[in-house]
């Protein structure tokens, strides 16, 4: 498929393009007069952007794992924007914001309030380590952008080391240290001092370790952090979007590097913490302990936007510089579905659901992976698991029209999720699914792994 479909630099991208010939199939397929009239709306009125527009389909409800559009189809979400840890709607979520609304709503700036103080406690006491003083604010891009800051004014260092591929918001500084093509391509000037290293990526190491780690790759931060001298802050992922997992001695490498150049370590878990991997925290899987945290996404429900910096005391030590002078920053609302959201993953033992259901998947993955040659990685933490598709095992050549059928026959079975990097099925369903909703799931992906391989679907209508 040609540049001009929509493909150019996809293998770095967030998620799935809107703009090639197999979306305009799917749409005709699919959308019904009323859904088309009312995506025709939308695109008069909103500017159009990659990853954003045309829009898919109109959703008019959602409830548990399910989406449900105009239509009435449901299908299982197993995308969510990750923000549905708890799953759509969940009861005890929506019963505290609508008691919050009744009473605080809204906390002007200069006040603070009940709910926001007791998250603020509340992550104290989750976090790991002595991280234990937060900020918070409507969005995980603000609170990556008050990590750098914070990083800059504590160390007196502008400089970050930051990974290629990486996302960490749309924002120009957060655009800055991502290292996505999308979102940096025809920006202009980004933040200075942003290096860029290679991920952590064992399926396709740059440095040739053929899954034998020599870690490699951790010990060129530190080379990076040597040659530059005044690094402020490593910025990163702990687990990738792309569910790839780095060996298990490659943070405690990273984190003993910072320590020895004076360099802070801030962890962005907006889209993977809370429970999804299997443990509250994915730092934790390495037993490393950043200097910031930043969380978001999942962190209001699946229903408020609210994000979370949160750090070690010892940083707190600028009163007199604003970090995020949000708005809402101690908002009562998104406090309240906040605080509910974290007892809800801990009282229905969410985490170890995680780990226990992701073990599973991650099994009947690999069962599959021996019928079809397709896939060429299955990989994962908890439920957040991605699926490689290559067209040759050997070689490794990414698959990448083949994902994207993949994915538009099972949103026709009733199973959406996103293909990441242009051929990873990122599989991300509510820690709240049952396993036998799970196994349809898998099921559908096991059919339609099927239909790609023996040629069907391949252009126009099933």
């Amino acid at each position: 498929m040609p540049d001009g479909e929509g493909r150019t630099g996809r293998y770095g991208m967030e998620g799935d393009v809107n703009l090639t010939s197999r979306r305009a199939a799917w749409l005709e397929r699919n959308i019904g007069p009323e859904a088309r009239r009312w995506l025709e709306e939308d695109q008069r009125y909103f500017l159009r952007q990659s990853l954003s527009t045309p829009c898919l389909n109109v959703l008019a409800r959602c409830e548990g794992i399910y989406i449900e559009d105009l239509q009435g189809r449901r299908y299982m979400d197993f995308h969510g924007n990750s923000v549905h840890q708890v799953g759509f709607g969940h009861p005890r979520v929506i019963e505290a914001i609508k008691a919050q609304l009744e009473t605080l709503p809204f906390c002007t700036r200069r006040y603070t309030n009940l709910p926001a103080i007791l998250l603020a406690k509340k992550l104290a006491e989750i976090a790991p380590g002595d991280l234990g003083k937060s900020l918070l604010c409507p969005g995980g891009a603000a609170a990556i952008s008050m990590a750098l800051r914070l990083a800059r004014m504590v160390t007196g260092r502008f400089k970050t080391i930051s990974m290629w591929d990486a996302f960490h918001g749309a924002s120009l500084d957060t655009s800055s240290v991502g290292g996505q093509r999308l979102f940096r391509e025809g920006a202009g000037p980004l933040l200075p001092g942003v290096e860029h290293v290679p991920p952590p990526e064992p399926y396709r190491c740059l440095w040739g370790c053929g899954g034998d780690c020599d870690l490699r790759c951790a010990h060129y931060i530190e080379y990076v952090l040597e040659q530059e001298g005044d690094v402020g802050a490593v910025i990163a992922e702990p687990v990738r979007a792309t569910a790839a997992v780095p060996h298990p001695d490659y943070w405690r490498t990273v984190r003993a590097a910072c320590d020895r150049h004076g360099a802070l370590l801030i962890f962005d878990e907006i889209p993977h913490g809370l429970g999804r991997t299997g443990k509250m925290f994915a730092c934790e899987h390495f037993g490393v302990v950043p200097d910031m945290l930043v969380l978001g996404k999942g962190l209001g429900g699946g229903v408020f936007p609210i994000a979370a910096l949160t750090a070690r005391p010892n940083l707190d030590v600028i009163p007199e510089h604003a970090l995020g002078h949000y708005t809402h920053e101690k908002s009562p609302l998104g406090s309240a579905a906040a605080l509910v959201t974290i007892e809800c993953i801990e009282e229905e033992g969410l985490a170890e659901r995680a780990r226990e259901l992701g073990e599973h998947a991650l099994a009947r993955l690999r069962e599959m992976m021996t019928r079809h040659p397709l896939i060429g990685d299955v990989r994962g933490l908890g439920l957040l698991v991605g699926v490689e598709l290559v067209r040759d095992r050997a070689t490794r050549e990414r698959a990448a029209e083949e994902a994207e059928q993949v994915m538009y026959r099972a949103l026709e079975k009733g199973l959406s999720f996103k293909v990441t990097a242009g051929n990873v099925l990122t599989l991300m369903p509510p820690l709240t699914i049952s396993r036998d909703e799970l196994d349809r799931a898998l099921d559908i992906v096991d059919a339609c792994l099927a239909e790609v391989e023996g040629g069907q679907g391949r252009e126009g209508p099933p």
